[in-house]
């Protein structure tokens, strides 16, 4: 169990992955996909695709605090569900309903998975997930990923990302944007081996400010200090 969930883990879709794979997602995961690139744009598009990334930008750069409902669909397909909060720079939690034996928290620094029916945490620095840019003080998608492609229609902007620094290999993620105010709907993030983890995000509220507890890391139980963890 700790070899498969170490390799899940590596990159945040593992880190996403990791609570569903431990609240039973089948053994069997789905064969490797192909990262094929999208068009360069869909039959509504509007924009440019530096428009698109622009105008995502600002949207992720804005949203200091997110406090969101999210469904994620981990590479075996399993459905877990929960609460993600984010108050950048730095800091998150996934919060997935009970029964949860898995916790995913950032403090600003390391991000540790929690195993609660272990008693143990598995640590790794957050610049080592390919997500670490919505974490950051400042995000520029062009500066921190390398942008693949741009895709629009009337439903969605699609703008496919690859993250070579991520612990494990190459990753990469796709981002989903509603077309009209380019709020964050759901990403797919694609591992170094080829398996997916889809989140997607439901009542997002960008006022709230968290309760700082949500992103403390348990010192007193047993770490891995999993690449340059703290």
């Amino acid at each position: 169990m700790a070899k498969r969930l170490r390799g899940l883990v590596i990159g945040l879709a593992a880190l996403a992955a990791a609570g569903a794979w431990a609240q039973g997602a089948p053994i069997e995961l789905q064969k490797p996909v192909k990262v094929a690139k999208a068009p360069k744009s869909g039959p509504a598009a509007n924009l440019s695709a530096a428009d698109a990334v622009a105008r995502a930008n600002a949207w992720l750069d804005a949203a200091r605090v997110l406090t969101a409902d999210f469904v994620q669909i981990a590479p075996g397909g399993k459905r877990s569900e929960g609460q993600l909060t984010i108050e950048r720079p730095g800091r998150m939690a996934f919060k997935y309903a009970d029964p949860a034996r898995f916790e995913i928290v950032a403090d600003g620094r390391s991000v540790a998975i929690v195993d609660h029916k272990l008693n143990t945490q598995d640590e790794y620095f957050i610049a080592q997930t390919p997500l670490k840019f919505l974490l950051a003080d400042h995000i520029d998608l062009a500066r921190d990923t390398q942008v693949l492609s741009v895709a629009q229609d009337e439903k969605a902007v699609t703008i496919e990302v690859e993250d070579k620094a991520a612990l494990g290999g190459t990753a990469h993620l796709e981002l989903i944007f509603d077309p009209a105010t380019f709020a964050l709907k759901r990403w797919t993030v694609i591992d170094a081996q080829g398996y997916q983890t889809v989140v997607s995000l439901f009542n997002l509220d960008l006022t709230t400010q968290p309760d700082p507890d949500l992103f403390h890391i348990n010192e007193s139980l047993p770490a891995r200090q999993l690449g340059r963890g703290r």
